[in-house]
């Protein structure tokens, strides 16, 4: 399946603008932050910006894994920022956020894999008073040298939903994420479910997988314990990604999402411009 050059109408949007995405955009560059939603060039931004919503990206936005798809920086990171937490509590506050997701680069130069700096941007916000009220969505990465104590650590703390995206299917995994695991990001969601908390998970698709490969994953996903999953189509971005090799039409997601119900899941987000954290808070209510 050859490189698809056409960007069909249905997954074109919009340039971002307008006061509340000025505002947002502003309140994240004063505290020194950044977000995914401008890391990864996420089509929803002008979205998400406009209704006050932001995905926080902590740890700095350079990261260990070479994923063929992903348009954050790879590289070497800086040390962590020691504020960095308290900064982002302080744009939770005076954004007024009732539902914030906090996610982050892959860390694998962390011995714990950032998951002690996850714990206290997660205390930071709780314990500023404005935000008690702020419901918290943790978005991790797989933790894969440190998983079992990194995810005791996010687990103890409580966080309203835990996300982890399986990301691509199965059979793609070595050719999209030659560092990652499949097993390790199913044993993630596993284990948050075990200790009774809300696991979620994201899926893009485009890259050439078949339905039965969207079937076998999505299965996958609903056995360990997984209830809630987004889907959307992976768009190239950025010179060098991985060729996009189907797009997916408006009618082919529904038909997905209906067969994510059938099996079990109770909260399903599929279209072509669904990523991980969009429409998160309504997604949990």
């Amino acid at each position: 399946m050859g490189r698809v050059r056409t960007i069909p109408e249905w997954v074109k949007f919009s340039i971002p603008s307008g006061p509340q995405y000025k505002k947002v955009q502003q309140h994240v560059a004063r505290c020194g932050l950044h977000t995914v939603c401008l890391e990864a060039r996420c089509p929803n931004i002008g979205e998400c910006f406009s209704k006050g919503h932001a995905t926080f990206l902590i740890m700095g936005n350079i990261c260990t894994r070479n994923c063929r798809y992903c348009a954050v920086t790879k590289g070497h990171p800086k040390p962590l920022d020691p504020h960095e937490p308290h900064n982002v509590a302080r744009a939770v506050s005076s954004l007024n956020l009732d539902y914030v997701v906090i996610t982050s680069v892959t860390r694998d130069d962390l011995q714990d894999g950032g998951a002690e700096h996850f714990v206290k941007t997660i205390h930071a916000i709780r314990s500023t008073t404005t935000c008690v009220s702020t419901r918290i969505e943790v978005l991790i990465p797989d933790f894969r040298f440190s998983q079992q104590r990194s995810l005791q650590m996010i687990i103890d703390t409580k966080p309203d939903v835990i996300n982890h995206n399986i990301e691509v299917a199965k059979n793609y995994y070595y050719t999209l994420r030659p560092k990652g695991d499949y097993q390790s990001s199913l044993n993630v969601l596993a284990i948050v479910t075990a200790h009774g908390l809300v696991a979620k998970s994201g899926l893009m698709i485009g890259f050439g997988e078949t339905l039965d490969d969207i079937i076998q994953t999505l299965e996958d996903v609903y056995a360990v314990g997984c209830r809630i999953i987004t889907i959307g189509q992976y768009c190239a971005s950025h010179k060098g990604a991985y060729p996009v090799k189907k797009y997916y039409t408006p009618q082919e997601f529904k038909e997905i999402e209906r067969f994510a119900y059938s099996i079990g899941f109770t909260r399903v987000l599929a279209a072509p411009l669904v990523r991980s954290s969009y429409r998160a808070g309504e997604l949990f209510s």
